[in-house]
């Protein structure tokens, strides 16, 4: 018989943080189950390879048509293979802000408030600049400063500074509103997805049992108790049982969907799909949360830019050489360099906006090429009040899951979001960025907030952090117990960012990795009793 101890279902960030955990001192069988590939590829490795990553890598889903964006289809990408969408994604090290988790405490997420999270951030991270109060230095995962960010990110900083945003030089230590360069989760000039930090080692040391283009089609649940799962891999189905555990973190998306095929979900939605309902729960599924995000670009005739011009393709050229030759240059850009977290209104209480400086221009997503050169930034709604969900589309594991964030259907979205694109055209039309000579491409003539917020509505969509969909509580109605455990089902946990009953004020790749290194202490704790 196939059977291990504990069974990770998703080799994500979650995925990967608590299956390298339960693995490390040996004392349990560990397999993990993961759709995709291995992601081995150097053009994941160069950070700068972003634009260029393998097809493979990224599960490009889209959204049904958004409402509020002018009847759009949405574009979703996910980490498709280990590492999940720290294997894609800009490498951000932002964990948000210490009122989320407290917020989540007071939501009824008993043991999450920020300073119960704070030892679990610390434990995980890797940071160059060492440990303090706020940092660890010699967790798994690798945390570093750029090496070499863009002339005009640095000008980025400065106009902010302008405009009397306080500059940040340390977004997750005491002080989260402010201006700056991101840190990155690189190591040694490459990508340091969560499988290198937490996966790599465990293999190395024959310590898990990975299993890549691993499908999985249902949870086996007996007499209401998790104890494996169904997959397919290959062609062929396959059975693996867990004696102990079964830990799902397949993400805000692929997570709801398993838990339906499994027969834990809205019943009606089941029925219709012919599934056997195990566990009547509405709120799987519900609650989506994402950050909705407009995209600014300017064009520039300055060569110093990522862009078409034959200097810069040259000079992109030279930085692959000089990755290759030495993991340093331009290929380590992470091309969100700069940005920071500020608040459109003075009576709100913490941060509301994000900005994500980009010395490139960006078009849906980066998939259409711009010619020439230029700058671009985002900005998101940190907090937004719209809610959508995810549903299946089909009983078959392989057909995408329907997936409705449902953007800019709440008002206040709408508000913030414009608030935040008139600050981010002042910090982009500041003197420190006036050297570039930016031409905005797409607002230039816009002063008045209605044709404003219809440009917001031809061109928002996500910034790629969605949440909420399995959601974390101590109410009946909520997926999971504040100890991660699927309520309802025994020996079943969630390990990833469906979890968190709201969206935190930033990149959501930290706080899941966060989130994963907790399951496994519960877990070992629930085991151990």
């Amino acid at each position: 018989m196939d059977e291990v101890d504990i069974l990770v279902i998703g080799g994500g960030s979650g995925g990967s943080a608590v299956a390298g955990r339960l693995s490390e001192d040996g004392r349990f069988t560990v397999a993990l189950l993961e759709a995709g590939g291995e992601n081995r590829s150097w053009r994941i490795k160069a950070p700068g390879m972003m634009p260029f990553l393998p097809k493979s890598s990224n599960w490009q889903f889209d959204t049904v048509p958004q409402r509020g964006l002018n009847g759009r289809l949405g574009y979703q990408p996910r980490g498709r293979g280990m590492g999940g969408s720290s294997a894609i994604n800009a490498m951000l090290y932002i964990r948000g802000c210490a009122w989320d988790y407290d917020n989540w405490a007071a939501l009824g997420c008993d043991g999450w408030a920020y300073r119960d999270v704070l030892p679990w951030f610390r434990r995980a991270e890797g940071n160059e600049r060492g440990t303090d109060g706020f940092h660890g230095g010699d967790g798994p995962l690798a945390v570093s400063d750029q090496r070499a960010p863009n002339p005009a990110s640095l000008a980025f900083v400065e106009a902010g500074a302008s405009l009397q945003l306080p500059r940040n030089p340390d977004f997750n230590g005491d002080r989260h509103e402010g201006i700056g360069l991101y840190q990155v989760t690189q190591k040694g000039g490459e990508r340091w997805s969560a499988a290198r930090a937490y996966i790599d080692p465990a293999r190395a040391a024959g310590r898990i049992d990975v299993r890549t283009g691993a499908l999985v089609e249902r949870i086996l649940i007996e007499q209401g108790r998790a104890v494996g799962a169904v997959y397919r891999q290959r062609g062929r189905r396959h059975e693996v049982r867990a004696r102990r555990a079964v830990i799902l973190a397949g993400g805000a998306f692929g997570t709801p969907q398993t838990l339906m095929l499994s027969g834990i979900g809205p019943a009606d939605h089941l029925a219709a799909y012919g599934i056997d309902v195990l566990v009547d729960r509405p709120a799987v599924g519900a609650d989506l949360q994402d950050h909705i995000d407009y995209v600014a670009g300017y064009q520039s005739d300055d060569t110093g830019f990522f862009g078409t011009s034959l200097a810069g393709s040259l000079r992109f050229a030279g930085g692959v050489v000089e990755w290759f030759r030495r993991r340093t240059g331009v290929l380590t850009t992470p091309y969100a360099e700069a940005g920071g977290f500020a608040r459109t209104r003075p009576d709100v209480a913490v941060p509301d906006v994000q900005f994500h400086f980009v010395p490139a221009l960006l078009e849906d997503h980066g998939r259409a090429k711009v010619k020439g050169q230029g700058f671009s930034c985002h900005v998101c709604v940190l907090r937004p009040e719209s809610r959508g969900t995810v549903r299946l589309a089909s009983a078959d594991p392989a057909r995408p899951p329907l997936i409705d964030p449902n953007f800019l259907d709440a008002e206040a979205d709408v508000a913030t979001l414009l608030a935040g694109v008139k600050l981010m055209r002042r910090i982009l039309e500041a003197a420190p960025m006036a050297r570039f000579g930016g031409r905005d491409r797409h607002t230039a003539q816009v002063t008045d907030d209605a044709a404003l917020v219809a440009a917001i509505r031809a061109r928002a969509d996500t910034v790629y952090h969605p949440v909420g969909t399995c959601r974390m509580g101590s109410d009946t109605d909520a997926v999971v117990d504040p100890r991660l455990r699927v309520r309802g089902v025994k020996g079943l946990y969630i390990a990833d960012a469906s979890v968190m009953p709201r969206l935190v004020s930033g990149n959501t790749n930290a706080p899941t990795i966060m989130i994963g290194e907790r399951c496994a202490d519960f877990v070992k704790a629930d085991l151990a009793a």
